[in-house]
């Protein structure tokens, strides 16, 4: 048996929350700091709702910079692009760049898919133990193709046919017949039958629940400070007044780079802006199998009697406010897309900063510092990574020496 930690937790996302949670499973002793009156109310709160555990592929890939082009002059572009004179922005963006080619695309697509599954094990057995009350189904996902040369190269990327079955326009409609209109503009499609859907802050809210309930869990809110201690380590502070920990997990978001920048880490995040709609719907009317609209890079996924609509990528954007015109543009698509589904005009809006790496693989590891631990950088994937990041966490902790 392991030896009993003490571990403080920056950060109440659902990363942050998910990681003190199979902490506290492990034995350890757990404090998690989150500086917003609640957890899981900045990226976690208004995902998309899909646990995309077989399409993980980077957004790094080759043909993404020429593509890129066409959207900085499209308005209504699923990724917009403003460049600023921000030297993170564009060592990020070179990073970005260097990654997009298949070669890199590939190795890293296979690192997320083995952390995905990872985290579809481990929330398969915390489920079984009784985490429940967030919405969670296996309805499967559908990611629907325009394109039809993009289609093809997702289609010879499929590994496993029973995990990823490849479908024509006419089998998409009868997977989910809520999109059928979508039949005539479709090259084709692809369904994982063992994909999930839930809410993440529904998520975030059962974790909570669950932790509170032991005796080895405190949750403050406060703003944490890290700075360096003694003997290699580096030591944290809640509204400036120091807290004895043995280990810091570092899960703040974007936040986490100003946190690092007293230790002398730089860390490769920019915030990856998002947008979400969610929308009271006739049951009756709403679709029961998740799909991502591919080529508008737009995900549909049913919340019980509630529809989320998430979208688009601004790389630039100053804060995580909505802008107004991507909102119309998104509401616009699902108007256009699934029309059945409204009213949209009084659909609850949502923006958030998703912190992502160049390459889209998250930062799971240990530190030059020697009782901090990194958990960040997982990007839109936040919700479908959190659980194997944690429990990978968790064993980068019980391999460390007391």
């Amino acid at each position: 048996m392991p030896a009993k930690r003490t571990i403080t937790v920056v950060g109440g996302g659902v990363i942050g929350l998910t990681t003190a949670y199979a902490l506290i499973r492990a034995g350890h002793s757990v404090t998690l700091v989150e500086q917003e009156e609640h957890v899981g109310e900045q990226a976690s709160f208004g995902n998309g709702g899909q646990l995309s555990y077989r399409y993980v592929r980077p957004l790094a890939d080759a043909g993404v910079p020429l593509e890129a082009l066409s959207w900085m002059v499209r308005p209504d572009s699923p990724i917009s692009l403003r460049l600023r004179l921000d030297w993170k922005q564009w060592r990020w963006l070179t990073d970005f760049l260097l990654a997009c080619n298949a070669r890199t695309n590939s190795a890293n697509a296979a690192r997320l898919l083995k952390l995905a599954l990872q985290s579809q094990l481990a929330l398969h057995q915390w489920r079984q133990d009784g985490l429940a009350d967030f919405l969670w189904r296996k309805p499967g996902k559908l990611v629907a193709y325009r394109n039809a040369q993009k289609f093809s190269k997702a289609a010879k990327n499929v590994k496993n046919p029973q995990q990823e079955q490849v479908l024509t326009p006419a089998d998409c409609a009868r997977v989910e017949p809520a999109f059928a209109g979508l039949s005539p503009t479709l090259a084709g499609g692809i369904f994982s039958p063992d994909d999930e859907v839930a809410d993440c802050y529904l998520f975030c809210q059962s974790l909570l629940k669950s932790l509170q309930n032991s005796k080895e869990f405190r949750l403050i809110n406060g703003v944490a400070t890290l700075e360096a201690g003694q003997a290699g380590a580096c030591q944290v502070r809640v509204n400036g007044a120091l807290l004895p920990t043995d280990l810091v997990v570092l899960a703040a978001g974007l936040a986490s780079r100003t946190l690092v920048q007293p230790l002398g880490l730089t860390l490769p995040l920019y915030g990856l802006k998002g947008y979400s709609l969610t929308v009271e719907a006739d049951p009756v009317l709403l679709p029961d199998v998740s799909v991502t609209d591919y080529d508008n890079r737009v995900v549909y996924a049913r919340l019980g009697e509630r529809l989320r609509i998430a979208a688009m990528v601004d790389i630039g954007a100053l804060n995580a406010s909505p802008d107004p015109q991507r909102i119309a543009s998104l509401r616009h698509l699902a108007e256009e897309t699934l029309p059945a589904a409204g009213p949209y005009a009084s659909a609850v809006t949502w923006a958030g900063m998703r912190p992502a790496t160049p390459t889209g693989v998250p930062l799971v590891e240990r530190t030059q510092w020697r009782n901090l631990l990194l958990n960040v950088g997982h990007g839109a994937l936040g919700f479908t990574l959190s659980c194997g990041a944690a429990v990978t966490i968790r064993d980068l902790v019980e391999e460390m020496q007391p």
